[in-house]
């Protein structure tokens, strides 16, 4: 890979890396600094993705009209600029729940021009025939990342308390725009279609929605962030408010969902060069289906060993299909779309993310956090329904 992309994912990295320990410290902020009810929490989890719902759709369409790389590196700055407001106000005494709304929500904001940008950026950087190995280690950075925020940011919130903690996340975002800014691609003069905001978002959803793959896809992948979220939302409520264990322990048990993206997207190349990308997607969903319902059920001793087991499957079959439908996504999509082709998908997926983390609230509060847990596996296990629905399940190749 060039170097260019070198700093991409060098700037992925340790992003992400900032990112996972923010994952798992913001709702122990909540919990444990706080005192949140599960409701909170619930609420915390959707306004970290709801800016999809708000500003995704238009943010496809403002990426495709600017340069990716000042877009990156702004939306960089900001988030870390948020970010360090809540330490300093745990330090002051005054930090609250409102504010944590507040800098989750633009986080996510600043996220959203990120992913959109980021996205669109890399087929430029690395080439469309190379972006099966670049999307391979990148989705593999992202599991290794898991691997390690998760599992050092319990150790981090019992060490310098949750609120100093996203410090580090805050850091990370610094880092990650200095090597962007290093990165000497640059995009050709952008030319305005003239059009009106409204024609351009509908031309993106219009491309994504007519294409049965990429339509068979979305749908897929909208199953699988309702069926996540639900889960990772309750688990820290399950886990460190109901049955007491120690932050560590959760981020360890995190850890293990890296972990299994990790080997799913190791394996995802060679995989579906022998069985064929769309029946490697179809079988993969159809071996996760029933291991999501562990996590219900999680308890100290072996129920907790068989969720871990359960977790690490699902994931590795995410990891897999993070792969190979995302560079099927990049491959089929022309330059002008690719920023409204990422953001309808974002729009749809993200959103999942937003109404599974209310829903989550919902069922945590008015039923139990642990049927919210329930909730979330039997999403997972209709993944397959979808994919196995559409032409995706016979496609040998990218361009299948």
């Amino acid at each position: 890979m060039n170097r260019d992309f070198r700093l991409l994912f060098a700037a992925a990295a340790v992003s992400r890396l900032g990112t996972s320990v923010g994952y798992v410290v913001t709702p122990l902020i909540a919990v444990t600094a706080l005192r949140a009810t599960p409701g909170e929490v619930g609420l915390l989890a959707t306004l970290g993705t709801v800016a999809f719902l708000v500003i995704g759709l238009p943010a496809g369409v403002w990426t495709d009209r600017l340069r990716r790389r000042p877009v990156l590196v702004t939306a960089d700055v900001a988030r870390a600029a948020v970010l360090c407001s809540v330490p300093v106000a745990w330090w002051l005494g005054v930090l609250h729940i409102g504010q944590l709304y507040a800098v989750v929500l633009l986080c996510g904001i600043g996220t959203v021009f990120f992913d959109v940008a980021n996205q669109s950026y890399v087929p430029q950087v690395v080439g469309r025939s190379a972006l099966l190995a670049a999307n391979t280690r990148l989705v593999g950075m992202d599991a290794v990342n898991d691997i390690a925020g998760r599992g050092v940011a319990g150790y981090l919130v019992a060490l310098v308390t949750a609120p100093v903690a996203v410090l580090v996340d805050a850091v990370s975002y610094l880092v990650s725009a200095w090597c962007v800014l290093r990165v000497r691609h640059r995009e050709p003069a952008l030319v305005s279609s003239g059009a009106r905001l409204w024609h351009d978002m509908t031309e993106g959803v219009a491309f994504v929605a007519r294409n049965r793959v990429l339509r068979a896809i979305a749908m897929s992948g909208a199953l699988v962030n309702l069926g996540i979220v639900l889960i990772l939302t309750m688990l820290p409520v399950v886990l460190v408010d109901e049955m007491r264990v120690s932050p560590a322990v959760l981020g360890l048990f995190l850890a293990t969902g890296g972990l299994g993206t990790l080997v799913g997207s190791l394996l995802a190349g060679r995989l579906a060069r022998l069985v064929g990308a769309g029946r490697l997607s179809v079988l993969g969903a159809l071996v996760a289906a029933p291991c999501g319902f562990g996590m219900p059920f999680v308890a100290e001793g072996p129920p907790m060993w068989l969720a871990g087991a359960g977790w690490v499957v699902v994931t590795a079959v995410v990891g897999s299909n993070n792969v190979l439908l995302v560079s099927f996504r990049q491959s089929v999509t022309p330059d002008r779309l690719l920023g409204r082709m990422t953001a309808s998908f974002r729009f749809l997926l993200t959103g999942a993310l937003a109404v599974g983390a209310a829903a989550a609230g919902v069922i945590g509060e008015a039923v139990s956090p642990r049927a919210a847990l329930a909730a979330g596996a039997a999403a997972l296990a209709l993944v397959w329904v979808p994919i196995l629905a559409s032409p995706l399940r016979k496609a040998r190749d990218l361009e299948g």
